[in-house]
């Protein structure tokens, strides 16, 4: 293992990686508030501090760990979930979805904004590596979160959209896989499904998405 590299690396995902997973959390805080659940502004975690978001284990130490016992060819973490009462909220069923959906929404609006910075340091051709390849990672970080958390099994974002828009007893049905969903993802990424099947077609198209986005600014540089 190379350290430098390695060093390096952390570096370059540091900034990303943080503002991905506190505005991902933030988000769903601030939208559970808006629609009738304080849960989460009581205690302090609608805000942009990232240690408020941060689990010692799940953001810092198992993805470490991963990482050095995979070479880097696998990586996974989490952060320390928002607390949201949804009995709370004024319409449960259907203000979850949009609670839900905040994270993942936060996510590709960071990858934009990323990928703006990216096209706007290559048009000026700015080749510092540093900055280049934090844009890059900032983008793949984002659309992978993105991607991931709408994976429809709860506890993740897209499981909690699923049972939202399910019929009643097909939603209850589902929101009692939640106790195990941690580990029937975490099996179903280690077998190679969550990332085949799911992760690389969206975050191929979130690419997609983006390079259309940015036409219009990248056509400025030319």
């Amino acid at each position: 293992m190379d350290i430098a590299n390695l060093v390096q690396t952390v570096l370059i995902y540091a900034l990303p990686v943080l503002f991905a997973i506190t505005v991902h959390e933030a988000a769903h805080g601030y939208v559970a508030r808006y629609f009738g659940d304080n849960t989460a502004y009581v205690q302090g975690r609608v805000t942009l501090n990232p240690f408020k978001h941060i689990d010692p284990m799940g953001t810092i130490v198992m993805p470490l760990l991963l990482y050095f016992a995979t070479s880097g060819a696998f990586l996974f973490g989490y952060a320390k979930p928002v607390p949201v009462n949804f009995g709370a909220l004024r319409r449960p069923k259907r203000d979850m979805i949009w609670v839900a959906l905040a994270g993942p929404a936060s996510n590709f609006i960071q990858a934009i904004l990323w990928a703006i910075g990216f096209t706007v340091l290559a048009g000026y051709g700015v080749t510092e590596r540093f900055f280049i390849e934090m844009c890059k990672a900032g983008i793949l970080v984002n659309l992978v979160m993105w991607a991931f958390n709408l994976f429809p099994l709860p506890p993740l974002d897209g499981g909690r959209v699923l049972v939202g828009l399910l019929p009643w007893r097909a939603a209850q049905a589902v929101s009692r896989i939640e106790p195990w969903g941690f580990f029937i993802v975490l099996g179903l990424v280690l077998l190679g499904v969550v990332g085949t099947y799911w992760l690389q077609p969206l975050i191929d198209i979130g690419y997609g998405v983006l390079g259309l986005l940015l036409t219009p600014l990248q056509n400025l540089f030319h």
